[in-house]
């Protein structure tokens, strides 16, 4: 496998902060989205880079064992139970290398890894073992607007070759990722399959703000239905509701729709709440007789 240098495809140093890289990965992602760049091969492609960069360098226990492993980070657990195996049982010449982006000699450390895993080492009987390998986990990004997460969907993707019949849970977050064990790629020496992780890209569609579970808009409402009171329409995730506005109702007033938001992830029958803020609009082009009649209001107060 071709050793890719994450931190220089999220323009990076291996010094880099946690908030480094989630800054670097968003202003990327947004750059090269495919959205934004149709009919751009280049682009999709570097788009899968700086998601597959983010995947690893922003997950810790991942980013360390890259630093640590380069291009073979994937097989860490494997190499160190190895290496324990092998250093109780007397082997000798192990040599340790520095991996990573940077000051990292691939190629002597694949030929030591090669020398431990691929060649196989001895057994106490003095026989050859081959190490097995679990195969390489792989990405990929699936894209979906808000209203497609208001209940559970069916989908197919493809991953290569491969069809994959899944079910989304409602609600899913922007980012979210989720593990498919199995679905990556082949094993070697008969070891287990990788998986896949599937990241979900979530368009907001509709008016709303989204926090989580809950929803947020603002709604005009007149100065005269401000000061009097009545009735108004508004339009919901599911639907038109009918809203009371109190009499002698403040700018700026919130009010709380509960149980209108979004589905609650993985929590059948739980849904967020709904805020709706109030926003009263003053009138305009006033005729002479209603600047009168404020005036005159005005004059009360």
């Amino acid at each position: 496998m071709e050793f890719i240098d994450y931190y220089k495809i999220l323009g990076l140093t291996k010094s880099a902060s946690e908030a480094d890289i989630k800054k670097a990965y968003r202003k990327l992602a947004r750059k090269h989205h495919p959205d934004l760049n149709p009919n751009d091969k280049s682009a999709e492609q570097k788009f899968k880079q700086i998601n597959e960069a983010n995947e690893v360098l922003s997950d810790p226990e991942k980013r360390k064992k890259y630093d640590q492993y380069g291009k073979d980070w994937q097989h860490a657990d494997s190499y160190e139970k190895a290496r324990q195996q092998q250093g109780s049982q007397g082997y000798s010449n192990q040599r340790t290398y520095t991996s990573g982006g940077q000051g990292f000699d691939e190629s002597q450390f694949s030929d030591f890894f090669e020398s431990m895993f691929g060649g196989g080492g001895f057994s106490g009987g003095g026989r050859r073992q081959t190490a097995q390998f679990k195969g390489q986990d792989l990405n990929a990004t699936l894209r979906l607007n808000l209203t497609d997460i208001l209940q559970d969907q069916k989908q197919t993707i493809s991953v290569g070759d491969k069809k994959i019949r899944l079910t989304i849970p409602a609600g899913v977050e922007d980012g979210q990722t989720i593990k498919i064990r199995g679905y990556g790629g082949e094993g070697m020496n008969g070891g287990p399959k990788g998986d896949l992780y599937i990241t979900f890209e979530i368009f907001n569609n509709t008016r709303f703000k989204r926090l989580e579970s809950d929803i947020y808009a603002t709604e005009n409402i007149s100065l005269y239905t401000a000061l009097l009171g009545g009735e108004i329409t508004i339009e919901t995730l599911s639907g038109k509701v009918k809203l009371n506005v109190k009499p002698e109702t403040q700018n700026d007033t919130k009010v709380k729709l509960t149980g209108k938001g979004l589905p609650k992830y993985k929590k059948d029958g739980q849904y967020g709440d709904l805020y709706i803020t109030y926003k009263v609009e003053l009138p305009k082009n006033l005729s002479a007789k209603e600047k009168e009649l404020f005036t005159e209001l005005s004059k009360l107060r």
